[in-house]
C-alpha cells in the first residue's frame, strides 16, 4: 500500500500533525548537511591567520536558488561559480604549485598550466588561424593573434582614446599618460616603461650582443639592429621616396632624402650661417670651426672629425672591401664607390646640367662642367698666377715651371 493511500485512511488531523513533524525532519537533515558543508567549505579556504569573508553560508544558499552559485575569493576580487575552482585558485596565493614538468622541472599550481607549458618541449600547436594558417600552442594566443585580420581593438585609452588588440599594449601604453616607468636598471639607475626596454638597455653594461648575422658573423644588441644591417647583404631597401623612387635600407635615411624635395634646411650653424637639413649634419659641420676630430684610428693615430671617415680609413690597414659588385664582382672599401662604379653598367647619369641638358654620373662631374658656364677658375699657378677650371689642369700645367726650374739648375751647375 502506497504512503498515499496511507495518509487517505487515517484522520486528517493526525495526517496533519504528521507532515509536519517530516517537513520538520527534512529542515533538520538539510540544516545538519549544510553546517557540515559551510564547515568544509570555511576549512578549504582559511590559510594560516586568515580570515574568512563570505557571508552565512545559509543566506547565501537562499540566494543560490535565484541567481547561480558565486564563491568570493577573500584574497583578491575573483569569483567562482563552483567550489573547485575556487580551491585551485587558492593554490595561488598560498604558493602551491604541485604540477611539475618532467623535462626541465619547472612547477605550475594547475595541470591545465602544465600541459600548456609542455608544448614548450614537444612543439605542439594545436590552435591553427582559419585566416592564415598559422598556429599557436595557447588558445589565447590564436584569439589574439586573430584581431590582426579582424582588426578588432577591444582596449581603449581613457585619456586618448587610441584602441588596442592586446591589453599588455594598452597598459604600456597608459604609461605615457601617468609618466610612470616601473623598470629600473640596477646599474646606472635609469626607468623605463616596460620591461622589454630595460632588457635591452641592461645590454649596454653587460656587452651581450644576442642577435647574430647569418652572412657576416657580425652581432648585435638589437634585433631591429640586424635586420637593418642583413640589407648589406640582401640589397634590401624597402622605404621609398614617393617623389623621386629612390629607395633606401633605413628610414632615417628616406627622412634625410626627402628634405632634398622639401628644400628644407632649418639648422644654421651660428658661425657662418650654413644651413643644413639634419642636426648630426650641423653638429658634423660645427667641427670645421671648431677644429675637433674625436675618432682616432687605433692604427696610426690620424683623427677624423666623422665616424664614417674613420670606419672608411681603417680599410685601408685591413684591406677590407665589403661592397661587391653584383655585375662584375669588383668590390669596394667605400658603399659610395660600389654606388658610382654601379652606373658604369646601369649607364645612369643622373646628375644634369641646367643651362646645356648635359648628363653626368657623378655631382662632382657636373659640378665641374658647369664651370663651362660660369667660367669660374677656382685653381691658381702659384708660380705665374694662370688660373683654371679644375685641379688637374693646374697640375699639368704646374710641371712647365717644374721642367723650366730643373733645367736653369742643370745650367747653373754647368757653369
Amino acid at each position: 500500500m502506497g504512503l498515499g493511500s496511507q495518509f487517505a485512511m487515517q484522520d486528517p488531523e493526525m495526517v496533519s500533525v504528521k507532515l509536519e513533524a517530516c517537513s520538520e525532519s527534512l529542515k533538520l537533515n538539510v540544516i545538519i548537511i549544510d553546517e557540515d558543508e559551510e564547515e568544509t567549505i570555511r576549512s578549504s579556504v582559511y590559510h594560516g591567520d586568515d580570515v574568512d569573508t563570505f557571508s552565512s553560508f545559509r543566506e547565501q544558499k537562499q540566494e543560490d536558488r535565484i541567481a547561480p552559485m558565486s564563491h568570493h575569493c577573500p584574497h583578491c576580487e575573483e569569483i567562482f561559480q563552483n567550489i573547485s575552482n575556487l580551491r585551485i585558485h587558492l593554490q595561488i596565493h598560498r604558493g602551491e604549485k604541485s604540477h611539475s614538468c618532467s623535462d626541465c622541472g619547472k612547477s605550475f599550481t594547475t595541470s591545465r598550466n602544465l600541459t600548456v607549458h609542455q608544448r614548450v618541449h614537444t612543439g605542439e600547436k594545436p590552435y591553427a588561424c582559419s585566416d592564415c594558417g598559422e598556429s599557436f600552442s595557447q588558445k589565447s594566443t590564436l584569439k589574439t593573434h586573430q584581431r590582426i585580420h579582424t582588426g578588432e581593438k577591444p582596449y581603449s585609452c581613457s585619456d586618448c582614446g587610441e584602441s588596442f588588440a592586446q591589453k599588455g599594449n594598452l597598459i604600456s601604453h597608459q604609461r605615457m599618460h601617468t609618466g610612470e616607468r616601473p623598470y629600473s636598471c640596477s646599474d646606472c639607475g635609469k626607468s623605463f616603461r616596460i620591461s622589454t626596454e630595460l632588457t635591452v638597455h641592461q645590454r649596454c653594461h653587460t656587452g651581450e650582443k644576442p642577435y647574430s648575422c647569418s652572412y657576416c658573423g657580425a652581432s648585435f644588441s638589437q634585433q631591429g639592429h640586424l635586420k637593418r644591417h642583413q640589407r648589406i647583404h640582401t640589397g634590401e631597401k624597402p622605404y621609398f621616396c614617393y617623389d623621386c623612387g629612390m629607395s633606401f635600407s633605413k628610414q632615417e635615411n628616406l627622412k634625410r632624402h626627402q628634405l632634398i624635395h622639401t628644400g628644407e634646411k632649418p639648422y644654421f650653424c651660428s658661425d657662418c650661417r650654413k644651413s643644413f637639413r639634419t642636426s648630426s649634419d650641423l653638429k658634423v659641420h660645427q667641427r670645421v670651426h671648431t677644429g675637433e676630430k674625436p675618432y682616432s684610428c687605433s692604427d696610426c693615430g690620424e683623427s677624423f672629425s666623422q665616424k664614417g671617415n674613420l670606419i672608411s680609413h681603417q680599410r685601408m690597414h685591413t684591406g677590407e672591401r665589403p661592397y661587391t659588385c653584383s655585375d662584375c664582382g669588383e668590390s669596394f672599401a667605400l658603399k659610395g664607390y660600389l654606388k658610382l662604379h654601379q652606373r658604369i653598367h646601369t649607364g645612369e647619369k643622373p646628375y644634369s646640367c641646367s643651362d646645356c641638358g648635359k648628363s653626368f654620373r657623378t655631382s662632382t662631374e657636373l659640378k665641374v662642367h658647369q664651370r663651362v658656364h660660369t667660367g669660374e677658375k677656382p685653381y691658381s699657378c702659384s708660380y705665374c698666377g694662370e688660373s683654371f677650371s679644375q685641379q688637374g689642369h693646374i697640375k699639368r700645367h704646374q710641371r712647365i715651371h717644374t721642367y723650366l726650374e730643373c733645367g736653369v739648375c742643370s745650367l747653373n751647375r754647368r757653369t
